[in-house]
């Protein structure tokens, strides 16, 4: 079986399942997040963009409900051993057999969570589903259940984390060594891609970012590229990834003479990171994060420049985002724990000057200061 984990720390997940699941008086949970399957039993697919879930009952029994194609794909990745098929045919609906296999399990009538909130769960099959179920039992939105035991990491969980951060090391040397005037885009981006295939790595669960000139200011990735000029500015935002666990990076690189608001802005990225750096720590909360983020920035005169959110756990996730549920926003009370994989990123985006700057990295929690996962210091980047 291709099994990223021993047998023990899986039962070790469902007993921490099961617990939750008690605490919260649940008979049954309906996985949908692809996440949530891989976690709890090593399931490795991307079959999620169709109907499937895994049905995991109070006293652990599990059965997972998949397209053929999966068939195979659950048996050699998970511990799963009850794999039942739904058929593809004409104005299939699948939550039929959902229903059908509830009622073989004795849940009619019982208190059932579901993950509504992932990528697994689209509308129709959200309406399907409450359709076929809402009278069938008590159903509560458990979304993220699941999604907080993941939040802190077992040993073996972190030794993937660190080797992704190492690829991402190394994705950032492939990059560094190509970037100076003239230099394309697509090379770039190329490099970097394969220095984490080459080093045992994953496909990210979404596309790596990169954009110059005017494109820097960008969040999220677009298509084309383009050539570097003399005096330029990339921004890059990409994670390693080993066993789809993450460590997501980021870095704005000035190309020929940086302006003096790229310093400017540079300056306060640095600032605040290593003030936030100070708070990410047990007895804080996520908010706490933002909030130093927020401040700093603020009495700056950067509020309209920065984004309102500085960054997400990071963990082991599929398509279309690496990006975990638990973010660092204003008001999030989730406290930091040690043992979690934590994204900070400081973005801030002059549209007034067209200035970009970007400065982040992944860090493990520990019971004092946080560890910074990358061998690269977050010095000013100029090719």
């Amino acid at each position: 079986m291709a099994l990223h984990f021993e047998r023990s720390e899986f039962d070790a997940r469902l007993a921490r399942l099961l617990a939750k699941m008690q605490e919260e008086k649940l008979d049954a949970m309906l996985l949908f997040a692809q996440e949530s399957m891989f976690w709890l039993t090593g399931y490795d697919t991307f079959g999620y963009c169709f109907f499937q879930t895994l049905v995991v009952k109070a006293d652990g029994t599990m059965v997972l409900l998949t397209r053929s194609a999966d068939l195979r794909q659950a048996q050699l990745t998970s511990v799963i051993s009850d794999i039942r098929i739904w058929v593809d045919r004409v104005n299939a609906d699948p939550t039929l057999d959902l229903k059908e296999l509830l009622v073989e399990l004795d849940l009619l009538g019982g208190r059932i969570g579901v993950e509504y909130d992932t990528h697994g769960m689209t509308g129709r099959v959200a309406r399907l589903l409450d359709n076929q179920i809402s009278t069938f039992g008590q159903i509560i939105d458990a979304s993220y259940l699941v999604s907080r035991l993941r939040l802190v990491k077992s040993s073996t969980e972190i030794a993937y984390v660190e080797r992704a951060a190492a690829l991402a090391d190394d994705a950032l040397d492939a990059a560094l060594a190509l970037i100076k005037p003239g230099a394309d885009e697509a090379d770039i981006l190329a490099a970097m891609q394969s220095a984490i295939f080459s080093g045992g790595g994953d496909y990210p669960a979404n596309e790596f970012i990169i954009g110059s000139g005017a494109e820097a200011l960008l969040c999220r990735y677009k298509a084309g590229r383009r050539k570097l000029d003399a005096n330029d500015q990339l921004t890059l935002e990409w994670a390693g990834t080993y066993a789809h666990y993450h460590a997501a990076m980021m870095r704005t690189v000035v190309i020929g003479d940086p302006t003096h608001r790229h310093r400017e802005l540079y300056n306060a990225c640095l600032e605040t990171i290593q003030a936030i750096e100070t708070v990410l720590k047990p007895g804080h909360t996520f908010g706490d994060v933002f909030d130093m983020h927020a401040k700093i920035m603020d009495e700056r005169g950067l509020a309209r420049h920065r984004l309102n959110a500085c960054g997400y756990s990071l963990g082991a996730r599929f398509s279309p985002s690496w990006m975990e549920h638990q973010m660092f926003h204003v008001g999030n009370p989730q406290e930091i724990e040690e043992g979690m994989s934590l994204f900070v990123h400081m973005i801030i985006m002059d549209s007034d000057t067209g200035t970009a700057m970007t400065l982040g990295q992944t860090y493990l929690t520990t019971s004092q200061a946080p560890k910074a996962l990358s061998r690269h210091q977050l010095e000013f980047l100029n090719r």
